[in-house]
């Protein structure tokens, strides 16, 4: 398994482009959107504080949020998503551009005990704006994230 150079050197040749003769994987979307429910779930199910928040070093330049935004500190604005709620309505916006070469990917919404509500993939065309419905008369933190496809995993944490 080769390490592919460049801006984002964890990004694993194997996985998108298999040199030894084996199927590529083309949809590079499904992957992405498996791998991010996958990280918002283990973190919402963790017992850990989300102290990284608070920029403690243990989650510094791996998951990045508008109070910590480590190594993509001055790209809060655009890519921190914006959370508004109206009674059980969620809105998500991230105040992104969107190309074909720098894009939203998704976003995702999970309840503090690791409850998956729900997320929305994105191609370069399409505005990085969704909507979720939270259980009725649910009280308490929620997780949402917005995943870059240049500048990485990004949270923000609610609070009804």
């Amino acid at each position: 398994m080769k390490i592919k150079g460049g801006k984002h050197p964890y990004v694993i040749e194997r996985i998108f482009n298999d040199s030894r003769g084996g199927m590529p994987m083309y949809d590079r979307r499904d992957f992405l959107k498996t791998t991010t429910v996958a990280a918002a779930s283990l973190l919402a199910l963790s017992a850990v504080p989300l102290s990284f928040a608070a920029g403690t070093a243990m989650y510094t330049n791996v998951i990045f949020t508008k109070e910590n935004p480590g190594r993509w500190a001055g790209k809060e604005g655009s890519h921190s998503p914006q959370v508004t709620v109206t009674g059980s309505k969620v809105d998500v916006v991230t105040k992104h551009p969107m190309s074909n070469e720098h894009f939203i990917v998704t976003h995702t919404l999970v309840l503090a005990d690791g409850t998956y509500v729900g997320s929305k993939t994105f191609t370069p065309a399409d505005k990085p704006e969704s909507s979720y419905e939270l259980p009725a008369g649910y009280k308490g933190k929620f997780y949402v994230t917005s995943f870059c496809n240049l500048h990485d995993f990004w949270l923000t944490e609610t609070t009804v």
